[in-house]
């Protein structure tokens, strides 16, 4: 296959682009359910008449139906997708993509969809696609899942659904999270898995930072404690990635905490630690929920975020270690890839 596929690519160059032009056009239906052609044009950033011309082609071919209330794939056109999933992966060097990652930070799995999550919201629920996929690989029935809050989360739990792996799932969030817009939050996005896939949930109250007096108060009261415990009994978490300053900032953390973290060398945060361009912690926010010691203890740790943008943070994030799995999509790939090693 992959020699056939070498061949194509020198001999039919033009017929590979016609080919990731019509597999993007059905993925993107297919993950919106229903979608306009207005719509669809602008999150590919192509016409209308191109697209026009492209979608009546998949049309007459029985993939997708036109309707008034959007374009949708028909069961043709979603048997289609899955089947030339792993062609498509191979033929634009994804594949060589994840094997080049999961080498250079010794990953478990690694997982990189098409798209880049800075310009396409639909690349973004395609991220969220296959990190529900990842789930389900390494979940088993009746455990816990601690998950992480953010966009990106957010998105994985819209494409969970019900499955023999998830069932009995408890998702609890992974630390305090309550400062934060509440869709984004942990315990929003802990409930929401619960409910998409018949699973159970708990959430833990507490804001996102604390003073230390405050953060040794509330882990005194036994209800925090209780639900403490619970989480650090989680077996895989879930967890996004963010750039340093800009999840300071969303966080409201005091504008001197801000300076001290870019005096640092703050690069990239997750799970309430901040962590330099080598992987170093360099600061910890006081928070109520994991552990670096207690991530390092699970049995799957599996990081999600996409863009081009994130690509710094997210080579900082694996080089700390810390995770086994990664979920990313091609721009970030590209960028992490590109970029040289620090010092």
């Amino acid at each position: 296959m992959r020699r056939l596929l070498e061949i194509q690519k020198r001999l039919l160059p033009d017929l590979n682009e016609q080919l990731r032009k019509r597999y993007t056009i059905l993925q993107q239906i297919g993950l919106s359910r229903s979608i306009g052609r207005r719509t669809l044009a602008a999150s590919l950033g192509w016409t209308e008449r191109v697209l026009r011309a492209e979608t009546n082609f998949l049309k007459e071919q029985g993939l997708l139906t036109m309707e008034a209330s959007g374009m949708r794939l028909t069961d043709e056109g979603r048997r289609i997708v899955e089947e030339i999933e792993p062609i498509v992966k191979e033929l634009f060097g994804l594949s060589e993509l994840e094997e080049q990652l999961r080498q250079r930070y010794g990953l478990r799995q690694v997982t990189v969809v098409v798209g880049d999550c800075d310009q396409s919201p639909l690349a973004k629920a395609e991220l969220g696609r296959a990190a529900a996929a990842a789930l389900r690989k390494y979940a088993v029935p009746e455990g816990i899942v601690a998950v992480t809050g953010g966009t990106t989360m957010a998105q994985v739990a819209e494409q969970l659904v019900a499955s023999p792996q998830l069932k009995g799932t408890l998702f609890v969030p992974a630390r305090g999270g309550l400062g934060e817009r509440v869709e984004l939050q942990a315990n929003t996005i802990a409930s929401a898995m619960a409910k998409r896939t018949g699973g159970q949930y708990r959430m833990l109250h507490v804001p996102d930072h604390l003073s230390e007096d405050a953060y040794q108060t509330l882990m005194q009261e036994p209800n925090i404690r209780e639900i403490v415990e619970l989480i650090r009994r989680a077996r895989i978490v879930l967890h996004g990635i963010g750039e340093a300053l800009v999840m300071a900032r969303r966080r409201q953390v005091p504008q001197e905490t801000c300076e001290a973290l870019l005096a640092e060398g703050a690069h990239a945060e997750a799970f309430g630690y901040y962590f330099n361009r080598k992987g170093g912690v360099v600061h910890k926010m006081p928070t109520v929920g994991l552990r670096l010691e207690d991530i390092d203890a699970m049995d799957t740790v599996i990081g999600v975020a996409g863009g081009a943008s994130k690509g710094p943070a997210i080579d900082a994030i694996m080089r700390s270690g810390h995770t086994d799995v990664l979920i990313t999509d091609e721009a970030a790939a590209r960028a992490i890839l590109e970029q040289q090693a620090p010092e």
